[in-house]
């Protein structure tokens, strides 16, 4: 499994940027999940970060927000400029994004999506996020991160 690349990890090798992967073994419909991938790799949970796509007036957008905290979507939609935001339909951030549930990755998305990050990731030398596949986190510098989905960053966690 960690043999195969993912569009997220051609993405970073093509634009030679400094990255290191994590394979883990936690099962999808585990409760807790995030807290349970930072377990599995032995790292803070603050620094491991989850992808999830929100619809902010009917545009799709990634949020990328620490796994001990939830998606503030009033601040999410701020962020952006908008007013209203929801998760997106699963089927349809999957279907857009080219990856599945519990494995979307902000990076090398088959259509690139406004993105935000959390504020807090800035405070970290490097943070997780997903490779592309469950199983697989990638460890980057959050301004890679940044740069590379062309994010803005804002507090969006709400614990």
């Amino acid at each position: 499994m960690a043999g195969r690349g993912t569009p997220a990890t051609a993405l970073l090798t093509r634009q030679r940027v400094p990255h290191t992967l994590h394979p883990y073994d936690v099962a999808p419909e585990t409760p807790n999940y995030g807290a349970e991938v930072a377990a599995a790799l032995g790292v803070p949970p603050e620094r491991v970060f989850k992808s999830l796509v929100a619809a902010v007036d009917g545009v799709l957008t990634v949020a990328v927000v620490p796994v001990t905290g939830e998606l503030d979507l009033k601040t999410l939609a701020t962020a952006v400029g908008g007013k209203r935001a929801a998760l997106a339909d699963r089927t349809l951030a999957e279907r857009t994004t080219g990856y599945v549930r519990g494995g979307i990755s902000p990076l090398g998305q088959r259509r690139a999506l406004p993105t935000v990050v959390d504020a807090s990731a800035e405070r970290f030398p490097t943070i997780y996020v997903s490779a592309g596949r469950r199983g697989l986190q990638l460890e980057l510098d959050p301004a890679d991160l940044i740069r590379l989905t062309a994010a803005t960053t804002a507090p969006l966690a709400a614990s």
